[in-house]
């Protein structure tokens, strides 16, 4: 039997940064047919104090990769957010891609329990079980950085629905 961290984050991950990653090529698709500077959308906010389109799809590879890092108990791989372009961010997604297809779901057995650490040794330094960082901290986090990817695109008029949201499952 799988382990239940394993298929409640993996598998879950990888099915919303891949349909990022197709939204991000329809929204590159759209500029290029509409002949508008992908920057309009690259740099794209929802109101002003919110981050852009390219800081959201870092955020939300970043989390996907420490959440399955800290749940398998491996090194969080670190990558340059020095994305600038819409390839850099597919370049950005397959490598976070990669790095959750390296893992296996022994990696995560008996996870639920363990202890995650988060901001260690700092002022905001919060433990929490294995269980409670997946279901109320890391999957959050990713979701509302995805979502609001999503919105920016949508709200600027590229042409994505649910199902592109979605992805296949």
């Amino acid at each position: 039997m799988t382990s239940p961290m394993y298929s409640h984050s993996v598998p879950v991950l990888k099915q919303m940064l891949n349909a990022l990653q197709s939204i991000l090529a329809q929204a590159a698709e759209h500029a290029s047919a509409k002949a508008i500077e992908p920057d309009a959308f690259l740099q794209a906010r929802l109101f002003p104090d919110m981050f852009p389109l390219i800081k959201q799809v870092q955020i939300a590879a970043d989390f996907s990769r420490g959440i399955a890092a800290r749940l398998a108990g491996v090194e969080i791989p670190t990558i340059d957010g020095n994305q600038t372009t819409f390839a850099d961010l597919d370049a950005l997604l397959k490598a976070t891609l990669a790095f959750l297809d390296s893992l296996n779901a022994a990696q995560f057995e008996g996870k639920e329990s363990s202890e995650i650490v988060l901001r260690p040794g700092t002022p905001k330094e919060k433990k929490l079980s294995g269980q409670a960082y997946l279901a109320n901290y890391g999957l959050p986090q990713f979701f509302f950085h995805v979502t609001t990817a999503y919105a920016i695109l949508r709200h600027n008029g590229v042409p994505i629905g649910k199902r592109d949201y979605m992805g296949a499952y």
